[in-house]
């Protein structure tokens, strides 16, 4: 019997991407280029998925849809009209974003039932709280550490964009590791914080963390956590099996 073959796409701020699944397991992960329409055609041959599942939260091309319709069975995620592994008990739930709701459903698929907090480090930090009865209630959203570097150079007369890094001193040195302290640990001491005061008001409850940022702050954080890169993936492949 074959094997399902399951893509799942992720259409960021910043990054575009996509992962591979047969049956259960993540296989691969592909990056998009500035052409999103030649990208995918590129993965589908390769790939020949069998369904497909887009999480989108910028404006992308109609015939990216078209082409997964034509060659896979295709869901695209919205909070309106995806059947969802939790609920939604918020003002307008169907204004959250797509990639919070792959969030989401990959808590409650690795701890159902629990008190889940998980920080999604992207172009944008957002905090998404899941309760013990598998209800999102909303949580935070802040600026991303690449967007405080580039707040940086283009408020100031001076001051350079600088990469940030995970090795980074308390006492910056010069204005690029006196940027680096600022923001990278600014950043992880927020999320110090925001874990802090979930604790005072829920007590237990697991972290999770995921995003092209986990390897910077992951090393700057005490409280335990699971962090996991591909978070949003495993979550995508949950909803599209309750979808397709």
């Amino acid at each position: 019997m074959q094997t399902t073959r399951t893509i799942c796409i992720d259409f960021g701020n910043t990054r575009q991407k996509a992962a591979l699944f047969e049956g259960h397991s993540q296989k691969e992960i592909a990056f998009f280029s500035d052409d999103l329409e030649q990208s995918l055609t590129s993965l589908i041959e390769e790939w020949k998925p069998h369904r497909s599942i887009l999480s989108s939260v910028i404006n992308h091309p109609a015939s990216i849809e078209t082409l997964l319709k034509q060659h896979t069975q295709f869901h695209l995620l919205e909070a309106a009209s995806s059947k969802l592994p939790f609920t939604t008990p918020v003002g307008k739930p169907e204004t959250i974003g797509a990639d919070r709701l792959a969030l989401c459903a990959a808590a409650v698929l690795l701890y159902p039932r629990q008190n889940n907090l998980v920080i999604g480090l992207g172009t944008a930090v957002t905090y998404n709280f899941i309760n013990v009865k598998n209800e999102f209630l909303g949580g935070g959203i802040s600026p991303g550490m690449h967007m405080r570097m580039k707040a940086l150079n283009s408020y100031t007369a001076k001051l350079p964009i600088v990469d940030p890094d995970w090795n980074v001193p308390l006492v910056g040195f010069d204005t690029k590791t006196n940027i680096q302290s600022g923001v990278v640990l600014g950043l992880a001491y927020e999320i110090e914080g925001f874990i802090a005061e979930y604790s005072r008001k829920y007590r237990a409850f697991n972290v999770l963390l995921t995003g092209g940022d986990t390897v910077h702050l992951a090393p700057h954080l005490k409280s335990m956590i699971f962090a996991d890169p591909d978070l949003l993936f495993k979550g995508l492949y949950a909803i599209c099996d309750l979808n397709v």
